[in-house]
């Protein structure tokens, strides 16, 4: 069954490229690449590859999280060399907002708002800038902070590694079954670089120590027995460590989105049709769990579509105990996601993450040609939110 056809096909929304940046440790091989510096290699190789004209792009939607706010969309483009009248705008939805930008643009798209958008995301943990909270008395020292608030303390507005544990605790997760999940994620990720699997989307950054092209994170030599061996980060007795938890990363990931109609006039044979997605909310102490709620709406709007149909699933991986959580709600067997492992291996630039996971399925899909073949891209964000997409891969002319 394809779920690809929209009443108005000419304005279905296409992914016809996707490309990254290498992921980089914080403070390691990208540190001193500023955001728009990760970016604009990505925006000119889509432009030179595509061949649409950059003034015909209608926006630029560049999500980021940690950064120090502006525009980064518009300081992007101008950087790259995109003519002054492209516009761009950031989008927030801190971990998700790689994935919320390419859903916007779809959506722009479906509302004949446009027909070409740039969409995605960037981090770069090691140039941001540091927070400081203005003191509420004449006097007073300033305070250093490390994030913005993300749920009233009524509520309850954990840190990411404690409403990992919280999860952990709720779902029944063991400390074993997450250093499995952690050692699949280094193992896949580590045999599909010697593959060459993430060539085909990666592009280069230059630096002042070389050309940057491979992941920096995936671990050839870890084993089982020495992430066994790591200590609990957040709690004495918890079960979360840095081995089964993602790093701190930087990188950057740009799609470009289309109407159907746009693509075939430049003779664009194949892309990823967007179908549909979801956001949803839940408990903000339990947050990595918002994918089983944006999942199960998403599927509510397609009672034609069950996740058993479903052939690529690209699942965030913030921390291995979310992840299997969220798995075993949705009863989604965790060797069915992450096809070349995930973000405990590769890594999780914030604001890039969910612009990441359409770029692997764009490879595993379009770059391998498998034409009729339906996907999920799931993410789980702070605040206790989740969001998942919908894309098919499709032949256009």
């Amino acid at each position: 069954m394809s779920y690809a056809y929209q009443p108005d096909e000419d304005w279905q929304p296409v992914v016809v490229a996707a490309y990254r940046t290498p992921i980089g440790r914080a403070f390691g091989s990208l540190a001193t690449v500023a955001a728009e510096d990760l970016l604009a290699p990505i925006i000119r190789r889509i432009v030179a590859e595509s061949g649409v004209a950059p003034e015909a792009i209608d926006d630029v939607l560049v999500g980021n999280a940690a950064g120090g706010g502006g525009n980064i969309g518009r300081l992007a483009a101008l950087t790259a060399g995109l003519p002054v009248s492209v516009p761009g705008v950031a989008v927030d939805r801190q971990c998700g907002s790689g994935l919320e930008a390419i859903i916007m643009a779809a959506r722009l798209i479906q509302a004949k708002a446009g027909a070409c958008f740039l969409a995605g995301g960037v981090e770069s943990v090691s140039t941001a800038p540091w927070r400081v909270e203005r003191p509420k008395a004449n006097g007073a020292l300033p305070r250093f902070y490390g994030r913005a608030r993300f749920s009233p303390e009524a509520v309850g507005d954990p840190e990411m590694g404690i409403a990992a544990e919280n999860v952990a605790r709720q779902f029944a997760i063991t400390r074993q079954r997450q250093d499995e999940f952690a050692l699949r994620s280094h193992r896949l990720a580590v045999a599909a670089a010697e593959a060459g699997l993430f060539r085909p989307e990666i592009v280069g950054i230059s630096t002042s120590n070389g050309l940057v092209d491979r992941d920096e994170c995936p671990r050839p030599s870890t084993s089982f027995e020495a992430l066994a061996n790591l200590r609990p980060v957040f709690l004495r007795d918890g079960s979360v460590t840095a081995g089964n938890a993602c790093p701190l990363n930087d990188g950057a990931c740009l799609v470009l989105v289309m109407s159907r109609g746009m693509a075939t006039s430049l003779g664009i044979g194949k892309g990823l049709a967007f179908i549909d997605s979801a956001a949803a909310g839940v408990d903000p102490n339990l947050l990595g769990i918002g994918p089983v709620a944006s999942t199960k709406k998403l599927l509510q709007r397609q009672p034609g579509l069950s996740l058993a149909d479903v052939d690529a699933i690209e699942f965030n991986e913030a921390f291995a105990a979310q992840v299997l959580a969220s798995l075993d709600q949705l009863d989604i067997p965790a060797d069915r996601v992450n096809s070349n492992g995930g973000a405990i291996a590769l890594g999780h630039p914030f604001g890039a993450s969910g612009a990441i996971l359409v770029t692997r399925l764009y490879t595993q899909l379009i770059r391998k040609e498998a034409i009729g073949a339906t996907s999920l891209a799931m993410i789980g964000i702070a605040g206790g939110l989740g969001l998942t997409a919908l894309f098919e891969a499709v032949v256009l002319s």
